[in-house]
């Protein structure tokens, strides 16, 4: 079945592109027009799974060069930001703080203190997924971190796949709300929906309109999965199992502590970037490589380089680019004057509940959560500019409608990658039955919290 959809995904995906290609659509200049066909089928290609996403992205950004749709420095210009370098430093720093045992040593000490119960086993994914996003600047490596370590609590409890699929929804689901809170929270989505707006924010700046919203909606998922998912039988853990997982690591090593030490540097360079001007990414590849250092260093080794996966940066490549290339060839201006409602509502509330719709119905038609980032947003940008709206304004309505929104696994990155044996061990049912009732979660975020925090701090 899976090869069957994979086909029928790839021959869609050229057909939508092939008949777009030939089409014409008033008011779309040639290069938007081819820039619209290698999108869609792009995106086509990345909700059927055709391949691998790295594959899929690489396909349509050598499409948009060959086709002379845009240059090639318009094409990769994430490339020639600090954007991708941070993506990059995420990686690494999380590897280090995994392969150093300082992850699991904090993991281990929070359970042994604070879980006594199912209940809190759950929040504690929820709180430990927080605390991980000040030391690791990426979803993907904390979360495996985090369940690394929930699996000795999975084993100890002999809990069975229906109690493991919960905390797995906690640990994946969770970390797209605490991915919200820090502009180093996520890396790639963040910075991309900062650029979106056409600022570039700092540490300060993102927590500022970002932390107390991100926050509030942690705190919420949190709630509502507790009141949807129950466990299916009586939690005990015997905690001699933890605590002998941790008297084995020992003391705080030397390479625990210095990686501490470059973490703990890091985090407070990016809490002052405000003071010295050196944007996010620069800073991650001077821990980074003071991390790699000998002497002051020796965490990061020659195989650490492995786990920076290329396909990942790839498709953060191609999905900036379609925001990017849309920009240059017009493309996004052409969405927003025909998909969007001519008139632009100047009540931010009715604007807010507006712009959400459109950004939950897009985002589940193309599924991509990036796509939809690099398409939207900029669409959106230009669909209220007419009526003074602040771009950022824009960008961060888009971003957080789609960034705690789902339905499928597709919808989410972050619960994508935590299918499977290795991962969460949830399926589709219980994605889909957390993800429609977190629907009114991101609407109260958006017009309760988010629309009178940002009044009050002067985003809008």
């Amino acid at each position: 079945m899976s090869k069957y959809k994979r086909i029928i995904g790839l021959v869609l995906g050229v057909l939508v592109a092939i008949i777009i290609y030939n089409s014409h659509f008033a008011g779309l200049s040639v290069e938007g027009q081819k820039c619209l066909a290698i999108s869609l089928g792009g995106v086509i290609c990345w909700a059927a799974g055709v391949a691998q996403p790295g594959y899929v992205s690489l396909l349509m950004l050598v499409s948009y060069v060959l086709t002379n749709t845009a240059p090639a420095n318009v094409v990769f210009s994430l490339w020639q930001t600090h954007l991708v370098y941070l993506v990059i430093a995420g990686f690494l720093i999380a590897s280090a703080v995994e392969s150093s045992g300082l992850g699991k040593r904090i993991a281990y000490t929070f359970i042994l203190k604070f879980v006594h119960s199912f209940t809190s086993v759950i929040v504690s994914c929820y709180v430990l997924g927080l605390f991980l996003s000040f030391l690791i600047p990426h979803p993907f490596p904390r979360c495996f971190l985090i369940m690394s370590v929930m699996g000795f609590i999975i084993k100890a409890a002999d809990l069975p796949r229906e109690d493991v699929a919960i905390i797995g929804l906690a640990v994946f689901g969770g970390s797209t709300a605490n991915s919200m809170v820090l502009l180093t929270g996520d890396s790639t989505l963040n910075i991309l929906a900062a650029s979106f707006g056409g600022q570039m924010l700092s540490w300060l700046d993102w927590a500022k309109y970002m932390a107390v919203p991100g926050l509030i909606a942690h705190v919420l998922m949190c709630g509502l999965q507790l009141k949807l998912f129950k466990p299916s039988k009586p939690f005990n853990l015997d905690k001699e199992v933890i605590r002998q997982q941790l008297m084995e690591l020992g003391s705080l090593t030397t390479i625990e502590k210095k990686t501490l030490f470059w973490i703990v540097l890091g985090v407070a360079l990016w809490a002052a970037d405000s003071i010295h001007h050196i944007v996010p990414g620069w800073i991650g590849a001077l821990v980074v490589c003071g991390l790699a250092m000998p002497v002051i260093g020796d965490v990061l080794k020659p195989k650490n380089w492995d786990t920076v996966p290329i396909g990942t940066l790839l498709f953060l490549t191609a999905a900036m680019a379609i925001g990017t290339v849309g920009a240059h060839t017009g493309m996004n201006q052409w969405i927003a004057s025909v998909a969007l409602p001519s008139y632009v509502p100047t009540n931010p509330f009715v604007f807010a509940l507006v712009v959400t719709t459109i950004a939950i119905c897009i985002h589940m038609v193309m599924g991509s959560l990036m796509a939809v980032l690099g398409i939207t947003a900029p669409a959106i940008i230009a669909y209220a500019a007419t009526a003074g709206w602040n771009p950022l304004f824009c960008s961060l309505l888009v971003y957080t409608a789609i960034c705690i929104h789902w339905v499928l696994p597709m919808h989410s990155l972050n619960i994508l990658v935590g299918t499977g044996e290795e991962g969460g061990q949830y399926k589709d049912s219980e994605v889909i039955k957390f993800g429609l009732a977190q629907t009114v979660v991101v609407y109260f975020i958006i017009l309760a919290v988010e629309i009178p925090w940002w009044k009050f701090v002067g985003l809008i």
